[in-house]
């Protein structure tokens, strides 16, 4: 019997030029780790056009006029060049920060609404301090989102905006579109849960089990960081283990290095959510689930989802282990709309924002929908007459945030 030879040599030259390409890696690795890097996130300009509080109104300037030989070249980029008439307002979650729809150039979900001829404004919450602690979904809502909505309005002597909201700011668009239905034209949510009842997603399993009671009587606010942290541990395999070891396989490749940075700030950029915000949420909504049966009282008043008949488009995602689809597919079904579309999309949570694939579906499909419609009735808008407006304010008091003790809510207007 002939016995196998092993091929010591091969081995060692193998050994050799692995160890080679090693050296090289590692080098190159070292170039771009102390190397400049660009990690700049939310890079698009605006004005903070208005201010209540911590809460601040943007307002994203138009991008520069370009060659038009140029956007003939390019037209999966920036689309048709026509402006609507309707400005959007984007309302992100109290969680993390707005800076996710701005995160990157090439991959930003505003500069491609801009280039579709959207006149965006975002709502940004800002950062709750201790003395937040008991603003309540009231005060967001029926304080803090509609004088963001009035101002517009006013801005714009109109009638009706678009709303957009992304994730707990799409249910509080919800809530703002049932109890203000006469200021909103059209309504777009994205990983909006709006149904509870559902053990898809172990975020919603633990959020129900959840001593709300507890956490925000010990805490006040409810810590951002200790929210991330709990995020990460819905998969703690991939969002702690597997993250960080693609980012050691991909150091050498600056591009990459500068998008995982830039993902990295955004996801530990992290405020607090006022505490009986926080408590009306949970007990509310994962735990009782009343928004979907039109149960829920805000401010005294039912949140009847029969009040949307406005158009509703209801985005989410198919892969989504915060949102999942069973949490957002119901709503189409429960609004006097006769004018719903829901879009599944397949990919997670953050994908719908910052995914290559989704980047060409996501932001296009938005600036055809709300064209269609706002052709439609281009002329109705103008209606409105500012005045009785004014009037009407001035006549009735703002309600206080919380418990209403405090003083009168500073405004800014710029």
């Amino acid at each position: 019997m002939t016995q196998q030879k092993i091929p010591v040599d091969l081995i060692l030259k193998q050994l050799s030029e692995d160890a080679d390409k090693a050296q090289e890696r590692a080098q190159k690795a070292s170039d771009v780790l102390l190397g400049a890097l660009d990690t700049t996130i939310a890079a698009t300009p605006y004005d903070v056009v208005f201010e209540v509080d911590r809460v601040k109104l943007k307002h994203y300037r138009p991008l520069p006029t370009i060659d038009r030989t140029l956007s003939n070249s390019l037209p999966d980029v920036f689309g048709e060049e026509v402006k609507l008439e309707t400005p959007l307002l984007v309302v992100y979650a109290l969680i993390n920060r707005e800076t996710m729809l701005d995160l990157q150039p090439g991959r930003s979900v505003v500069q491609s609404l801009l280039k579709r001829g959207i006149d965006v404004y975002m709502l940004d919450w800002g950062y709750p301090t201790r003395k937040d602690r008991y603003l309540t979904i009231d005060d967001h809502v029926n304080s803090y989102m509609d004088d963001m909505v009035d101002f517009i309005l006013e801005r714009h002597n109109l009638s009706k905006i678009n709303l957009m909201g992304i994730c707990m700011g799409g249910t509080f668009c919800v809530i703002y579109s049932a109890l203000h239905s006469n200021k909103i034209k059209n309504l777009i949510t994205t990983v909006t849960p709006t149904n509870f009842d559902t053990d898809q997603g172990l975020l919603h399993i633990w959020m129900k089990n959840i001593d709300a009671d507890r956490m925000v009587d010990t805490y006040g606010n409810m810590p951002g960081d200790l929210m991330n942290f709990g995020f990460l541990l819905l998969n703690p395999a991939r969002l702690m283990i597997d993250k960080y070891v693609g980012f050691s396989e991909h150091m050498d490749d600056k591009a990459f290095v500068e998008n995982f940075i830039r993902m990295e700030k955004w996801i530990f950029d992290s405020p607090d959510v006022p505490g009986e915000t926080f408590r009306q949420f949970l007990k509310d909504c994962y735990r009782d689930n009343l928004l979907i049966d039109s149960k829920m009282e805000v401010g005294g008043k039912r949140v009847n989802l029969k009040k949307i008949t406005m158009p509703l488009l209801n985005f989410y995602g198919k892969y989504d282990h915060l949102v999942p689809p069973a949490a957002c597919e119901l709503l189409t079904s429960r609004v006097a709309s006769k004018d719903t579309e829901d879009v599944c999309l397949d990919t997670g949570h953050i994908g719908i924002y910052v995914s290559s694939k989704c980047q060409k579906e996501f932001a296009p499909k938005i600036a055809e929908w709300l064209k269609k419609r706002d052709r439609q009735d281009r002329g109705a808008s103008k209606k409105r007459i500012s005045k009785t407006r004014k009037a009407k304010t001035a006549a009735v008091p703002r309600k206080k945030p919380g418990n209403g003790s405090r003083s009168p809510k500073k405004k800014t207007q710029k």
